[in-house]
Parts: structure tokens; C-alpha cells; sequence
């Protein structure tokens, strides 16, 4: 299914009841719809309507020229936009990775739209704006988002040798065997698209704009639910935010998993499944902070 966006197109897989209660499921950096793949028939078949883009500038969806067009307000009007086209007032929101970090600016930017929020190994976003610019150990963590900032040389770096690097990424943070040498070809295959990558990375490009905007995120905590899921193994997140993120929170729940990684909903398919549906059924069960 195709949605519009100004301009734009986002590619999306749907699938669900067309009456049933809407999830948007967004994925992070570097992958694509798929990213999801696991989760998607669960919730389906709880009775959930899940649409699960491609994100802007990611495999079958629109790549705009420039980096100012993947600042965070062009990503989160996206969102919004499937959400209007299915005629959707409110809806379920989960994102993981950079689709994390969208999924916590549409609440706090559209918080009367959101009637949930699932985070996966992302904190809130003034977490993470206060600990790249104060915690030592974290922003060793992040050398990857100076590095991308550099003209040309990530995108030259990361698909050379056939995208070795790109997939040494996900396949060197991750639990042994998490990604099949299958993903990895539908990945590579994503990343191959005329003008990909450099779309995905001109998302850290335009963040770093936001990421030196003291005033940003000096907003009201979130009042709505929210469940955070964490995989403490997190090469490039400390858990320590994900704990510092419940004070931006009035409602909300923190799962962690000590012997899991950055790719939680990979790694733990099944048990993700389940608490996002178990959550959407019942995200009043949340706990007060």
C-alpha cells in the first residue's frame, strides 16, 4: 500500500482487520519494513490493523533530495499522514531505533493522537540529547553520528565490498545468528535502492541540527502510556537512559533484558509480540511514575 505525503510516498505493508483498532509499527537505522516482519502477523491476528512503512528516504519509499528534508518535523508529519489517510484519529504507535526516536516525537508532539506509545531501545529525546552532550561513556557510544556527517565517505565505506560493513553492523551487535544470511540479502537489496543510503544516513545529518537546540524537548512529561522495552546487551545505548526516560512519563512501564542487544524485537520475537499486544489491549495497566 502506498500513502502520500505532501510530495512524497511511503511504501507500507498492512495487514489486519481494516476495522480493527490502528498500530503503526515504525523501524530504525539501517532497515526497513522488515524489520517488523515478526511481529507484524501476531498483532494482526489479535485484531490489530497494522500498517508498517518504509520509512522516508528507505527502500520503496520516497527519497527527497537534501538533508533538511529528513528533520525530525518531516518524519513525524509521515506518521501522521498514514494515520489521516486511514482515518485514524488515534491510534498505537511502536518504533524501534531511529523509529523510536520518531515515535517519541509524535507523542510529544501529537500526544491527543497517540492512545499508546511502545519504545524499543531508544530513550526520550531529551535523554538523549543531555547524555550525548554529558555522559563520556555514551557519547563514545555515538562516534558513529560524527562519522556520519562526513560528505560521501559513510555511504562509500558502508556499501563497499557488496555492503559488508552494513551488514557487519547488524550482524557484529547482535546475538549470533540473529540475522539470517536471508535478511541480510533483503537488506542489501533495500540498501540498493538509487539513492538510499544516502537518504538513511542524511537522518543522523538533520538530527544533529535538533540534537544542539537546548529548548527542543523542554516540554511536559508524556501523560499517555508508555511501555519501554530494552535489551540491556545495547552496544550503542546505555540502559541508563532507558531508566532516565520514565521521568519524562506520568504512565509508564520499563521491560528490560539482560542478555539481549540493540535488536530486541529480532532476538526476542515471540515475548516482543506478546507485550505489545498485551499492552495495546490494556495500556491503562501501566505503571505511575
Amino acid at each position: 500500500m502506498t500513502f502520500r505525503n505532501g510530495d512524497g510516498t511511503l511504501h507500507a505493508v498492512c495487514v489486519g482487520p481494516e476495522d480493527g483498532p490502528l498500530v503503526i509499527l515504525l523501524h530504525g537505522f539501517p532497515e526497513f519494513w522488515v524489520g517488523w516482519q515478526k511481529q507484524i502477523a501476531p498483532l494482526a491476528e489479535a485484531g490489530f490493523r497494522v500498517i508498517v512503512p518504509d520509512q522516508r528516504g528507505y527502500n520503496q519509499s520516497s527519497k527527497p533530495a537534501g538533508v533538511a528534508q529528513y528533520g525530525i518535523a518531516h518524519l513525524v508529519s509521515d506518521v501522521i499522514a498514514i494515520a489521516d489517510q486511514t482515518g485514524s484519529p488515534t491510534f498505537f504507535l511502536a518504533g524501534h531505533d531511529w523509529g523510536a526516536a520518531v515515535a517519541w516525537s509524535v507523542a510529544i508532539q501529537h500526544p491527543d493522537r497517540i492512545s499508546a506509545l511502545a519504545i524499543l531501545n531508544v530513550p526520550h529525546p531529551a535523554v538523549m540529547q543531555s547524555f550525548l552532550k554529558g555522559n563520556p561513556g555514551q557519547m563514545l557510544r555515538s562516534w558513529y553520528i560524527g562519522f556520519f556527517q562526513l560528505p560521501w565517505l559513510p555511504e562509500a565505506l558502508i556499501s563497499a565490498f557488496g555492503f559488508a560493513a552494513g551488514k557487519r553492523a547488524l550482524t557484529g551487535s547482535s546475538l549470533p545468528g540473529t540475522f539470517s544470511p536471508e535478511d541480510l540479502s533483503q537488506y542489501v537489496e533495500a540498501w540498493s535502492q538509487p539513492g538510499a543510503l544516502t537518504a538513511m544516513i542524511n537522518w543522523y545529518r538533520a538530527a544533529l541540527t535538533t540534537l544542539r537546540k537546548p529548548a527542543v524537548f523542554r516540554r511536559p512529561r508524556l501523560t499517555l502510556p508508555v511501555l519501554i522495552l530494552w535489551g540491556e546487551k545495547d552496544k550503542f545505548l546505555r540502559v541508563e537512559m532507558a531508566h532516565a526516560s520514565l521521568g519524562y512519563c506520568e504512565h509508564a512501564k520499563l521491560r528490560t533484558f539482560p542478555q539481549n542487544t540493540h535488536w530486541l524485537q529480532h532476538e526476542r520475537p515471540e515475548e516482543v509480540s506478546q507485550l505489545l499486544i498485551e499492552f495495546f489491549q490494556k495500556p491503562d495497566s501501566t505503571t505511575t511514575h
